[in-house]
């Protein structure tokens, strides 16, 4: 079971941070990552994280956010954070966090079997 939190609407050039709840047996063995979707757009992925188990710990980013996101967790707690900064028009949608037990790149590409609701960010200019 995942739940997004965070998004909002903010002013370009300004930051949030996403939240992503992950509860359910095994979790620990799921990598996570956070996907987006713009409206008009199909759904891409933002960054990665590997798995609570995994070693090491490896995250991705998609070229268009590295610099400005960052996607962390805390392994004694449960969420997945997805820091956002400098915010641009481009970087609005509907962020949604994705679970499953595979390698962080691979759920970047593939995505998980797991999916949330959706949070959405809007980036006025």
């Amino acid at each position: 079971h995942l739940v997004e939190s965070g998004g909002a609407l903010v002013q370009a050039g300004g930051s949030l941070r996403l939240s992503c709840s992950v509860t359910g047996n095994s979790v620990e063995h799921y990598a996570i990552g956070w996907f987006r979707q713009a409206p008009g757009k199909e759904r891409e992925w933002v960054s990665c994280i590997s798995a609570k188990t995994a070693i090491p710990d490896r995250t991705e980013e998609k070229d268009a956010v590295k610099g400005r996101f960052t996607i962390s967790r805390n392994k004694a707690t449960n969420p997945v954070y997805l820091q956002m900064n400098d915010l641009r028009a481009g970087d609005a949608g509907v962020y949604s966090c994705t679970g499953g037990r595979r390698p962080a790149p691979d759920l970047c590409v593939l995505g998980g079997g797991y999916w949330g609701q959706g949070t959405q960010v809007t980036v006025s200019s």
